[in-house]
């Protein structure tokens, strides 16, 4: 009997171990094959290809789980919402792995006419060929856009409190834009538009400056019906739209709806204005100055008062907002649709985020910048690789960067503060290099970002413009029929865009 019951244990002892050990070696397996799909997702596919300039370990943020990055994008660029610092990201992140970009022919894709696949360089059909990133200027075409990106394309945009965008767009778009230009304040704008503003003149800087982008109706008086179609249309077709005002919060929620790590997310402020004019010491005979000059702006040591007008009451504000109705209804609907994304991502979840972003900005500008990352105005910056372009009453600021960095993070940091207009001219000379060997592009071009015309889209009713063979000099004009004009090698182009 008790032989029988030794027997019986030790038999069971062993299965019951060598199944335990099955178990184990199964256990060890699966956690093994767990975590090495993290890497891969989580690292290997997202992290950037290049140096990393971050000291800290946190630059990729917290865990993004197995999703899948994106990489076909698709951002509506649009006017005077921090656009420009978002495209920097876009062009980093693309860079870096040698992403392909729906580039311009010149610098836009013909704006303010609709966005056209065949503007897009290289494009030869649908399908053609993969591209994928889009984010230059545009006016938006849906079904022209979705010939050139591929059918799983995030879209994505951003939007801004209507008032913030006409202060903005009026120092900006003083002297080019009719209505603006009439006016003798914004405030005196504000007051009666009516006055000013011609809805027959393609003056699309002065009234609903969104909705036109979007592609909608810009100059009607507001109807409900209309507004809620252009809802409809960006529900059905973007993913994701941004807030300017809550720009690191709109950040956390792009890395999270892309599967980006943290670091591809954090960025400097590009193409921001001058809060305050600067003295006119060293700006006699420049663009700027003659701006002025025209808006009947003192100089010879005073300072101009370009400020003064942008200056508006709240009343004015009010104004301003109902006179943009289109855009505040886009801007109040999207917005009520940021928080309730934020409501669902974890109010805690998100601050903790936000921190994070702030305080990895804050180390790149230490590495980065010179003068711990304080903003300087472009006729300041020597290097032109990083000067912005300058148009209208106020500086457009840049940023220098720190001396005496080693080469790779010299290059890493130089990407961070290239603005938008050479940031181009390097990925289309990285996209198209015989081209670029060949000096097809016109380096007046290259400085003020004017935008040649093709001479087979005469249905758009623009005009060809001269090229530089057998001496003759390039005559170029805008969208609108107007010559451009040359000044000490650079052209100032009538309208420009940011």
């Amino acid at each position: 009997m008790f032989e029988t019951r030794m027997l019986r244990w030790l038999v069971c002892g062993r299965v019951g171990t060598v199944w335990i050990w099955k178990a184990l070696l199964l256990f060890v397996a699966i956690a093994f094959a767990v975590q090495l799909l993290g890497v891969i997702f989580n690292k290997s596919s997202v992290h950037p290809a290049g140096h990393s300039i971050f000291l800290s370990s946190d630059a990729q943020g917290p865990s993004l789980g197995f999703c899948q990055p994106h990489t076909h994008i698709m951002f509506l660029k649009t006017h005077k919402t921090a656009s420009s610092t978002v495209l920097n990201m876009l062009y980093r992140f693309g860079d870096e792995r040698n992403l392909r970009f729906a580039l311009p022919m010149g610098y836009q894709f013909g704006y303010p006419l609709p966005f056209n696949a065949h503007r897009v360089k290289g494009y030869r059909g649908p399908r053609a060929m993969e591209f994928h990133i889009l984010g230059h200027h545009m006016r938006f075409n849906k079904p022209e856009v979705e010939k050139v990106m591929p059918a799983d394309t995030f879209y994505f945009s951003i939007i801004r409190d209507p008032a913030g965008m006409a202060e903005s767009s009026f120092a900006y778009y003083k002297e080019v834009a009719p209505a603006f230009k009439k006016a003798k304040s914004l405030g005196d704008f504000a007051d009666n538009p009516y006055r000013y503003y011609d809805s027959r003149v393609r003056n699309n800087y002065a009234r609903n400056l969104l909705m036109f982008d979007f592609g909608m109706d810009n100059s009607a008086n507001f109807s409900l019906a209309v507004a809620q179609k252009a809802e409809t249309m960006i529900r059905q077709t973007f993913n994701l739209i941004l807030v300017s005002e809550y720009f690191d919060q709109s950040m956390i929620l792009l890395r999270h709806a892309l599967c980006w790590p943290l670091e591809t997310v954090v960025s400097f402020s590009l193409n921001a204005r001058q809060q305050k004019p600067s003295d006119v010491g060293g700006l006699s005979g420049s663009f700027v100055s003659k701006a002025a000059a025209a808006a009947g702006i003192g100089f010879r040591g005073v300072r101009p008062q370009a400020k003064i007008l942008t200056n508006v009451t709240e009343a004015q504000r009010e104004k301003l907002r109902q006179w943009n109705a289109f855009d505040l209804y886009l801007y109040k609907t999207f917005n009520r649709t940021f928080w309730e994304d934020i409501k669902s991502f974890g109010y805690a979840q998100m601050e903790q985020e936000v921190s994070l972003l702030r305080m990895l900005r804050k180390e790149m500008a230490q590495v980065c910048l010179r003068d711990g990352g304080k903003p300087v105005e472009g006729r300041r910056i020597q290097d032109k690789n990083i000067r912005p372009f300058q148009l209208g009453l106020l500086q457009i600021l840049g940023y220098e960067l720190q001396p005496g960095l080693d080469n790779a993070t010299r290059a890493a940091c130089l990407r961070m503060i290239r603005p938008e207009l050479q940031y181009k001219d390097v990925l289309d000379a990285k996209q198209f290099p015989r081209m670029a060997q060949s000096g097809q592009q016109n380096p007046a071009l290259l400085a003020a970002g004017a935008s040649l015309v093709r001479q087979d889209s005469p249905r758009t009713g623009e005009r060809p413009a001269e090229g530089n063979a057998g001496g003759r000099t390039a005559e170029l004009r805008d969208w609108d029929g107007s010559r451009l004009m040359r000044r000490n090698q650079t052209l100032i182009q009538k309208v420009r865009l940011t």
